[in-house]
């Protein structure tokens, strides 16, 4: 008898075990969403301040050698409530200069997803962020110039996001990746491929998410993106401005 109780105990346990898993990463998938919100209301707060967006990146390598390589996540930080962080930011210098060691080490839980695993939140010395700009997309064309919202040295504004902001991808995860700092402006990427479905050298839309990723738009809005989204369409989301013929999207 003893022993099938123990039986029956081990069945229950297996069948409950999945169960509370899901219920977990349905709230880890909950808050990245909020940190996306989070970041999507501190994009807007700068729009209204500087009436534009900050710049993907500024100055950033090789196409400028030695430059700052400065990314639109440092810029927001005082619209994140980390605006003691920000004023360790020296912006005359690089991102990886002394001068901004100590900011640089500097964790944001907001750029932070909680399903990404990870043995420190720091990468050589400085704070992680799961979340990248969406520089454009390489899908369907070269990229060049760059069509999406968060591009070097050039700050979009509100009226240059032709395809609407609701159907224009600003920000996104992009959890792993090995240069994935928030002072760093390689954070950014033009989509190559499906999403999840990236080598691990390059950075694009991924998550450790079961199935997609959450991406922000640039209306403020957070969706979770199917990796199985069509790529033509996945590609027009990433171009604030190719005039593509979008579906309605189910958001």
């Amino acid at each position: 008898e003893l022993l099938v109780v123990i039986a029956i105990i081990g069945i229950l346990i297996g069948l409950l075990l999945p169960a509370v898993q899901s219920v977990r990463e349905a709230a880890r998938r909950m808050q990245c969403q909020n940190n996306l919100h989070q970041i999507g209301i501190a994009l807007h707060n700068y729009h209204a301040a500087f009436r534009k967006f900050p710049p993907g990146g500024i100055e950033v390598r090789p196409e400028t050698p030695r430059g700052k390589q400065l990314a639109w996540s440092a810029f927001i930080l005082p619209y994140l409530e980390a605006s003691a962080t920000y004023a360790q930011v020296d912006f005359n210098y690089a991102f990886d200069h002394p001068a901004n060691q100590e900011a640089a080490a500097t964790t944001i839980e907001t750029y932070l997803c909680p399903s990404t695993s990870r043995i420190s939140t720091l990468i050589r010395g400085r704070g992680v962020t799961d979340y990248g700009g969406i520089y454009g997309e390489r899908i369907v064309s070269t990229n060049n110039p760059p069509r999406g919202v968060m591009i070097h040295d050039h700050a979009i504004r509100f009226r240059d996001i032709i395809d609407g902001t609701m159907r224009t991808l600003m920000i996104s995860e992009d959890a792993g990746f090995p240069d994935g700092q928030w002072i760093n402006a390689w954070n950014l990427f033009d989509q190559a491929f499906s999403i999840n479905r990236a080598p691990k050298f390059e950075n694009d839309i991924r998550s450790m998410h079961p199935a997609g990723a959450n991406g922000l738009f640039a209306d403020g809005s957070v969706s979770f993106l199917d990796e199985n989204i069509d790529l033509e369409l996945l590609a027009a989301l990433c171009t604030r401005n190719g005039r593509e013929f979008l579906p309605d999207l189910d958001r």
